[in-house]
């Protein structure tokens, strides 16, 4: 999986449930910040990735699979 898709899969997902990506993370009970594009690299320019609790969160909010959104982090999806 690559890091831009899988950020770009939580994007797509925002729009398709008419939220930003700070909507869905407050549907999510997370931080409204969580999915900024702030926090998907380090200061330093490493990769975040994030946490499989964050993504357990998502899908549940969303009530899609875990197949639905790995069908979103790939390349045919964009």
């Amino acid at each position: 999986m690559e890091h831009r898709l899988l950020w770009r899969a939580i994007e797509k997902l925002a729009i398709s449930h008419g939220l930003t990506c700070s909507g869905l993370a407050k549907l999510c009970g997370l931080d409204a910040t969580t999915f900024n594009k702030s926090k998907q690299f380090s200061s330093d320019g490493t990769p975040r990735w994030p946490s499989c609790n964050t993504i357990s969160k998502l899908i549940r909010a969303t009530n899609i699979t875990i197949l639905d959104f790995a069908k979103l982090c790939t390349p045919e999806s964009e």
